[in-house]
């Protein structure tokens, strides 16, 4: 249990939460087909993979290259969620809004947008990855002593994409199985969970940010 490679895919594992991730997934997929998810499915592992690994083998001279902290990642990362989840839980997005449709009786909903545009916001970042997601793997890193200690690393990042894509595929056939106020009702607790993991990103960052500041 104290290899680097299982304590980082458990450390990302716990960060995630594959059942709140599936619950805050479930309004986005809605609108989408079972083809379709699985190419987004296949999409979201890719981009976690590229993010992970890149987090694990440039992350740190990247970041000091380009000047940004860990810390300034995560608060933006708070203030996306922040953006895609006070919506929902308003009732004002997802299920909610398209049960207040069918009862004023409005014409049928437009055409899904293409998921390319929702693969990478909000599906990837800041629903499935984030400045801590990144920080995670930059620490791990710079624990790892040689080439071997990373490819270890690497492998556990690429278990831990397999479960996002998994997590959003499984997601697209709940969605088809519940209904319309369940939908609506498990919207507004994703709102409200999603809204408070923003909160604490935001809480987060921004002090990180001042100790940081203060420390200089």
């Amino acid at each position: 249990m104290t290899h680097p490679a299982l304590v980082l895919f458990l450390a990302l594992f716990g960060l995630y939460s594959p059942v709140a991730a599936l619950a805050s997934y479930l309004p986005i997929v809605r609108p989408y087909g079972g083809g379709q998810v699985t190419r987004l499915a296949i999409g979201l592992a890719v981009n976690v993979a590229v993010f992970v690994l890149a987090a694990l083998w440039v992350g740190e001279p990247l970041l000091k290259l380009l000047g940004i902290s860990t810390a300034a990642l995560t608060a933006t990362g708070g203030i996306a969620l922040a953006y895609a989840a006070i919506p929902l839980m308003r009732g004002k997005a997802g299920a909610v809004e398209e049960l207040e449709k069918l009862q004023e009786d409005a014409p049928p909903p437009g055409p899904p947008p293409d998921p390319k545009t929702i693969l990478f916001t909000p599906l990837s970042f800041p629903l499935t990855v984030g400045g801590t997601t990144f920080a995670f793997g930059v620490a791990a890193s710079a624990e790892a002593s040689t080439v071997r200690d990373k490819l270890a690393l690497s492998i556990a990042a690429l278990c831990f994409a397999a479960v996002t894509g998994l997590t959003l595929y499984l997601s697209g056939h709940v969605q088809r199985r519940i209904s319309l106020k369940g939908a609506m009702l498990l919207d507004r607790v994703a709102g409200i969970l999603l809204t408070a993991i923003a909160v604490i990103l935001l809480a987060n960052g921004f002090t990180d940010l001042v100790t940081a500041r203060l420390g200089q």
